[in-house]
């Protein structure tokens, strides 16, 4: 994710202060952070964790050197800094983490290198601290522009027994030009930001309450003699936050902490481009989807409402547990729990051609492209659900309905794909030896050895979208409108699915609809106007 993190700190003599921020760097270092890279140049530590490779480069700078480093530095000047304002010791070159698995490198200091980055950040800073403040002056907000871009803020109090009011002020902001993609941000960055400020707070409140135990400030407040405002603010510098948590190691722990937010946020969402409307598999899951959790919602009411119900069982009591499929299960099948347990057996549809070959795969894909019952007998489950899973991908996902291994016969109604064992006794079946023209292309995409599996894969969306079209043109033209059987005979001519094996394939795919496509178009009321002559 391109953000930068920052931690900052209003100090009552300095006024809005960065203590400390980390940034992503997709090019080469700046000046200064990689100057430790090389062996025996003083790295302190280094250790892995999720993925990130953490490191800590400290090594010793000459007088010279750190004049340089302060004079092209663009952040404040030492004059201009107390304890409280700094983090990170003079001659510090800050941490640095390499993503192993994105060749991202996550580099902190007090202040960004890049001049501009450190405007953005420093005007962040101040407007987190000064005028963007919620309500009670400590929790989220969200402001910015294209311009500055945009920040999510959260502001806090430490404890602090010197601090007038015993508290400081700190704010943690995250700063991004994507304002949509903050925005959806927003539930993540504040629970993790969250926690973050609640580890500080509390190592915070065990130093306060240990110094008040010790030497109570309040009482010793009182007893003082009244000093001028101005007096007493200059001889009250802010401590550093390091002296507040009583943590040595607390820039490293942000740091890594930092870190990781900048990594996790940027993953946890992915972009997906649609080219056009969305097609009829995808409003069919969506719609299982919301099938599926309106059921799990209701088993969980049933069982809340059995269990108080419930009378209480001894202990040794046996019974027996109901289970119900997982929200997260396929979509694809109606059995939402059955899920592969081996190695496929049937790798692709051009595999199965190629173990059964071409007459007998050419009788089995017609059957199964025009919704006849498709029984597949065998005493090994997984085999029978491999090739339920290859065929399937024949047909639109709204087709499909599948019973993957029984002991007993299941009606064609239930089921378009049955898997039995081999004692059961099954209806007889005609076969026929005539196909619809979309078997003729299949076909002749899989016989074709030039293609891969993965451009066969292509060509049968291909084809299934191409069918599914003419579905949705015959079902407005046959339910919708109305139209007499003779102008149904010239679309389907036009259409190029006059056969009658063409015609029964459209009439079963017409049964896998969506129910959303279905509603919109029955829902649609035909202007009086609209009627055009029927040539």
């Amino acid at each position: 994710m391109n953000a930068i993190v920052a931690l900052c700190h209003f100090c009552e003599l300095h006024g809005p202060r960065t203590l400390f921020c980390t940034e992503v760097l997709h090019a080469p270092l700046p000046q200064g952070a990689g100057n430790g890279d090389s062996p025996g140049q003083g790295e302190q530590a280094e250790e892995e964790e999720g993925g990130i490779q953490m490191s800590s480069r400290i090594r010793a700078h000459s007088p010279a050197e750190g004049a340089s480093a302060e004079s092209s530095s663009p952040g404040p000047k030492k004059s201009d800094m107390c304890e409280g304002c700094r983090s990170l010791a003079a001659g510090h070159p800050g941490y640095i983490s390499h993503d192993k698995e994105t060749s991202i490198k996550y580099v902190s200091h007090q202040h960004p290198n890049h001049p501009q980055l450190f405007s953005i950040v420093r005007q962040a800073c101040v407007r987190s601290l000064s005028c963007e403040v919620c309500p009670g002056r400590e929790g989220p907000i969200f402001f910015g522009d294209e311009q500055h871009g945009f920040v999510f803020s959260h502001t806090f109090f430490i404890k602090d027994s010197l601090a007038r009011g015993f508290q400081r002020w700190y704010s943690i902001i995250a700063i991004m030009m994507d304002r949509i993609y903050l925005i959806n941000s927003w539930p993540f960055l504040l629970g993790k930001i969250r926690g973050i400020i609640d580890e500080l707070q509390g190592k915070a409140l065990k130093v306060f309450e240990a110094e008040q135990f010790g030497c109570p400030q309040r009482a010793q407040r009182m007893n003082t003699a009244f000093t001028p405002f101005l007096h007493q603010r200059n001889g009250n510098a802010a401590r550093s936050l390091t002296s507040l948590t009583s943590d040595d190691n607390l820039w490293a722990c942000l740091h890594t902490s930092f870190a990781w937010l900048l990594k996790a946020c940027g993953s946890r969402l992915t972009e997906k481009l649609l080219e056009g409307a969305p097609t009829e598999d995808t409003l069919v899951q969506m719609e299982k989807l919301a099938d599926l959790e309106e059921e799990s919602e209701s088993w969980d009411n049933s069982e809340a409402e059995e269990e108080e119900k419930a009378p209480v069982v001894p202990d040794g009591a046996e019974g027996r547990e109901l289970t119900k499929c997982p929200a997260e299960s396929s979509l694809l099948s109606d059995c939402g729990n059955w899920q592969p347990r081996k190695l496929s057996v049937f790798k692709s549809l051009r595999h199965m051609r190629q173990v059964l070959g071409a007459p007998s795969f050419r009788m089995l894909a017609w059957h199964v492209l025009m919704g006849n019952q498709v029984i597949w007998k065998s005493r090994d489950a997984d085999l029978v659900q491999s090739a339920f899973e290859v065929l399937r991908t024949m047909l639109p996902v709204g087709c499909v309905r599948i019973i993957p291994y029984s002991d007993q016969y299941e009606e064609a109604y239930r089921c378009n794909f049955l898997g039995l064992s081999p004692h059961v006794q099954i209806p007889s079946h005609v076969l026929s030896s005539v196909g619809p023209t979309i078997l003729n292309k299949m076909e002749a995409a899989l016989s074709n050895q030039n293609l891969s599996v993965g451009v066969v894969d292509q060509c049968l969306v291909c084809l299934k979208e191409e069918w599914m079209n003419k579905v949705k043109v015959l079902f407005k033209f046959t339910k919708v409108d109305s139209r007499p059987k003779e102008d149904t005979q010239k679309l389907l001519s036009i259409l190029g699915a006059s056969e009658e094996d063409n015609v029964k394939l459209l009439k079963f795919w017409m049964t896998g609809l969506s129910k959303t496509y279905k509603s919109h178009l029955m829902s649609t009321v035909r202007s009086p106007t609209a009627s055009e002559p029927r040539n």
